[in-house]
């Protein structure tokens, strides 16, 4: 019995020792799982540690890394994901030398996604400890097609960038040809002679030129671009030819046809630089991309870029192309804005450089036709090539003008009247109402050090139509501290104050700022203390007054279909926006009136002028704005707001008059 139980023990124990040996055994299928590990890691160092003592002999560790790296750089592999699914049942392969494993590659590229099946193959190699599975590795690893050495290539298809383009179809940023200026190195007569007449004709100076000349790659017979120009300057283009090395040759860029009238609101493109690239990390963007810089440009980037294709093949050495994959360019979209192209170049011209900001709403539809900032530049200097001379002329220019107004808000000034009598009317107040005040100052017997001024005293009472004609001040200072804090600004909200717009180019929100004493709630009731709008949002609170007391939701972006869109429905009743209408045409109307010198246009004009004083502090020497918003009642057409800085002794708000009434007595007939 002894003698049994010591047999049966032996062999329970020879049997672990067994099953303990197998499970040490290397199997195929682990290794290539840690292989594939790796190969998700893009380690290629490491995977070649895996592989057979064979294929070492053919390729070494730095050529099989350089491979995969240059093949997966030029591709523009991304997403990356090796499988191998191992499989449940463990198979015993003492006995077998040689193992085939299927896997698949999937990857993201330039030229799409690919995706591929394969077989790889595991050799058992060494004896003993050093036994274990090695991976037979050749170029189809890489892809099926690949055999030894043969290339892998790459053709781009670049996508052509969407245009915009304005209500009627005119271009506003157009894909057209330009002009590239060049040197020929080998063929200048005198280098120094020739560096200095064509830095004198492209306005650029000797250093920029020679920065180009001197580049790493520029050989002696090579074009080196040095500027591009519109190929409508005939002259500068004669004289450069004229010059021996100078050479001009045409290039496809994009092209802005209203220069400065427009700039602000498309902007420009440009090549992507670091800063850009890191912001649009993960979007697929190179450095070589060029990329919206500002404006609508930068806005829409992601409508208007386009998607690139391209093909990524396999040449054989008798020519024949195996296509691993190929993806075709999509063209970007070709954006219609609202916009009225030649009205917004009209408005543009009249300010004839002041400083200033200007919007225009269709009044029935709430479409924008035009948002001017002046002074402006030359966004199409920015694509050829703007030399340090011209950028640093934009940068120190007091005007400022690459800075951006009609996105920014500033002091409405008298020009918020109309809101707050549309305000006072809601509150009921009784526009017939009449105050009689004399002198051009007031202050409430409890004020110390503030006092509410006017421009003139009428030496008449004062009702709100007067009011409205005069731009009397301490007439809404009266109304705005009647109606109290909350009810005023309440008024000041249900017209949009305070509020982000919807809209497709940012746009600052008008604000009520701080309102915390008596004197800062007279001074907001006509459009000072801390009030700030926008003219596209002074503009479009106008729109209430023709729209039955709607605010319109304005558009930049054209639909298939035009509609009127409500932003604020009911800011005031319908009743009290038509009052506020018929106010506001005698503003014109009136020979005392603010706006009387449109009057002889002989159109129903509704309108408003203001003057906002801008200083900071109360006794300082400031400033003023002048503003003016107007619009067609009858048959409405168009519908205005223009601001312009710096009108102190130059008649205040009526140069914003005068500056607008040539615009509408030729879009208003």
């Amino acid at each position: 019995m002894m003698k049994k139980l010591a047999l049966v023990s032996s062999l329970l124990l020879m049997s672990v020792l067994f099953l303990a040996g197998c499970s040490d055994e290397p199997r195929p299928e682990d290794r290539f799982a840690a292989y594939t590990k790796l190969w998700n890691k893009q380690d290629f160092a490491k995977m070649y540690e895996y592989l057979s003592p064979e294929t070492k002999k053919k390729i070494s560790a730095d050529e099989f890394a350089q491979r995969y790296e240059k093949i997966y750089t030029g591709i523009e592999a991304d997403q990356l994901k090796v499988n191998y699914k191992q499989p449940k049942e463990e198979k015993d392969h003492k006995d077998g030398e040689k193992v085939s494993l299927s896997y698949t590659v999937d990857m993201s590229t330039m030229a799409g996604a690919v995706s591929s099946d394969h077989k790889a193959t595991l050799v058992k190699e060494g004896e003993g400890e050093e036994e274990n599975w090695y991976i037979k590795w050749d170029e189809s690893y890489i892809f099926p097609q690949l055999e030894a050495g043969e290339k892998v290539s790459v053709e781009s298809y670049p996508a052509i960038r969407g245009e915009i383009v304005d209500r009627n179809e005119r271009g506003l940023a157009m894909n057209g040809t330009v002009a590239e200026v060049g040197i020929v190195p080998e063929k200048m007569a005198n280098e120094s002679e020739t560096v200095k007449k064509v830095a004198g004709i492209l306005n650029m100076s000797t250093d920029e030129v020679n920065q180009k000349l001197k580049q790493s790659w520029v050989k002696p017979s090579y074009f080196v671009p040095i500027k591009k120009m519109s190929n409508d300057n005939n002259a500068t283009l004669e004289k450069l030819l004229s010059i021996a090395g100078v050479s001009v040759n045409n290039t496809e860029e994009r092209i802005y046809p209203y220069k400065e009238a427009t700039a602000h609101l498309i902007g420009y493109v440009g090549e992507a630089s670091a800063e850009d690239l890191e912001k649009l990390k993960g979007k697929g963007y190179t450095a070589s991309d060029v990329i919206g810089k500002r404006g609508l440009e930068e806005v829409l980037e992601e409508r208007l870029k386009g998607e690139p294709g391209g093909k990524i093949f396999i040449k054989t050495e008798d020519g024949e192309e195996k296509v691993i994959a190929e993806k075709p360019a999509e063209e970007g979209e070709t954006i219609t804005l609202t916009i009225d192209a030649e009205l917004q170049k009209d408005i543009f011209k009249q300010y004839k450089n002041e400083v200033g900001s200007a919007a225009a709403l269709d009044p029935k539809t709430g479409e924008t036709l035009a948002l001017v900032s002046s002074p402006s530049f030359d966004p199409n200097k920015y694509i050829f090539g703007i030399t340090e001379a011209e950028q640093k002329a934009l940068e120190e220019d007091p005007k400022k003008p690459l800075l951006n107004r009609f996105s920014s808000t500033f002091a409405p000034g008298s020009t918020i009247k109309a809101i707050t009598a549309a305000i006072a009317l809601e509150n009921g107040v009784d526009p017939k109402e009449s105050i009689n005040i004399q002198g051009k100052t007031w202050a409430k017997s409890t004020w110390k050090d503030h006092s509410i001024t006017r421009v003139s005293d009428p030496g008449v009472p004062i009702d709100m139509e007067k009011a409205l004609i005069y731009s009397d001040n301490i007439y809404f200072a009266q109304k705005a501290l009647g109606l109290g804090k909350e009810k005023f600004t309440n008024g000041l909200k249900a017209f949009g104050f305070d509020e982000s717009l919807n809209y497709d180019y940012p746009i600052k929100a008008s604000s009520i700022g701080k309102i915390d004493s008596e004197g800062r709630l007279a001074d907001a009731g006509y459009g000072q203390a801390q009030v700030q709008m926008s003219t596209l949002h002074l503009a479009m609170t106008y729109s209430a007054f023709l729209n039955e007391g709607n605010i319109l939701a304005p558009s930049l972006i054209t639909g298939d279909k035009i509609e009127k869109k409500i932003w604020k429905e009911n800011a005031i009743s319908a009743d009290q926006a038509n009052q506020v209408t018929k106010m506001l045409t005698q503003v014109v109307e009136h020979p005392k009136g603010s706006g009387h010198g449109i009057n002889d246009l002989g159109i129903k004009i509704a309108a408003k002028t203001g003057t906002a004083e801008i200083k900071a502090s109360k006794n300082a020497d400031g400033t003023e704005n002048g503003w003016f918003v107007a619009m067609d009642t009858e048959d409405p057409e168009l519908l205005m707001a223009w601001m312009i800085e710096d009108v102190k002794g130059r008649g205040g708000s009526h140069v914003a008059v005068d500056h607008m009434k040539p615009v509408l007595k030729k879009y208003l007939k």
